[in-house]
């Protein structure tokens, strides 16, 4: 039903954490447009938002299939002095702060051509999930923890002084150090600890249930390492299909991990089926928190 769909609605706005949420209420015109219907889905989610600690939302009635209020006022609607949703959407200020984070690189490849232009040339690419590189900044990599400096960014093929998130970039480095698919290369001034348990909120999306002692693989960012779940306080009993609770897991392999809240890209995680590679839940970490905490 609608509040079904209002919960699933508002589990995605809470992994996705946006700053603006918009509760747009279709198919009006099968309950003749009645406000008190209107109401009472705005009521129920206001109580799911807030379990979920949304930021607030918008709420809109509309009808995607006549039209009402997606582009343009209904006259239908006469009760609701809001904007259409097109309106809304189009008025709301986006923007966002990556740039100026601690800076992130989850190395996806490592590129070594070996041919008689470039014999030695050794570069580390991925995107850069938040913050900004610039040549000569020390960086650790983790979870190795070395330190080596950058000595130089390729950026389109082209060498840069200075890359920022989101771009896509190869970065080289001072020391020919171990560096694989899945590493983090951060500066060494905003280094973050590695950790083998993970704590955070997770939407259960399979129809499988999830439960303590539930082997899974964990992929976080570039990098897949097997765990195991070590509990549920949210749910004792275990999660279900669009469930949302609290979940620790234990990681055979330490990695750094974010607080989502700081920056998504490396502190959001993805629980796997290691048999079929189903993903059986999507995950908002709590940040980095001592091997030992369970």
């Amino acid at each position: 039903g609608v509040v079904e769909q209002t919960r699933r609605h508002a589990a995605i706005a809470a992994l996705l954490r946006v700053p603006h949420v918009v509760l747009a209420v279709n198919k009006m015109d099968l309950v003749g447009y009645e406000r008190g219907v209107f109401d009472r889905v705005v009521r129920d989610f206001a109580a799911y938002a807030a379990e979920l600690d949304l930021p607030g939302f918008t709420p809109l009635p509309v009808s995607a299939l006549v039209g009402d209020n997606v582009v343009d006022r209904s006259d239908r609607m006469a009760w609701y002095r809001g904007p259409a949703l097109l309106e809304h959407l189009e008025t709301v200020p986006v923007s966002h702060d990556l740039p100026h984070r601690p800076a992130r690189l989850p190395v996806q490849y490592v590129i070594r051509p070996r041919t008689a232009d470039h014999p030695d040339y050794r570069g580390y690419a991925g995107q850069i999930a938040a913050g900004t590189f610039r040549v000569g900044d020390e960086v650790t990599v983790l979870p190795s923890g070395r330190t080596t400096r950058v000595s130089g960014i390729d950026l389109l093929g082209e060498p840069v002084g200075t890359a920022f998130a989101p771009q896509s970039v190869t970065l080289l480095l001072d020391d020919d150090i171990d560096v694989s698919r899945g590493d983090l290369i951060v500066p060494t001034r905003d280094a973050l600890p590695t950790t083998r348990v993970i704590g955070g909120t997770v939407c259960h999306v399979a129809d499988r249930p999830l439960t303590v002692g539930h082997r899974v693989l964990v992929k976080h960012g570039t990098r897949t390492v097997k765990a195991v779940v070590g509990d549920i306080p949210s749910h004792p009993g275990g999660l279900t299909a669009n469930d949302i609770g609290r979940v620790v897991v234990r990681t055979a392999e330490p990695l750094a991990v974010d607080a989502y809240a700081d920056c998504r890209r490396t502190g959001a995680f993805l629980l796997i089926d290691p048999a079929d590679g189903t993903t059986l839940a999507a995950g908002m970490a709590d940040g980095p928190r001592p091997t030992g905490q369970g």
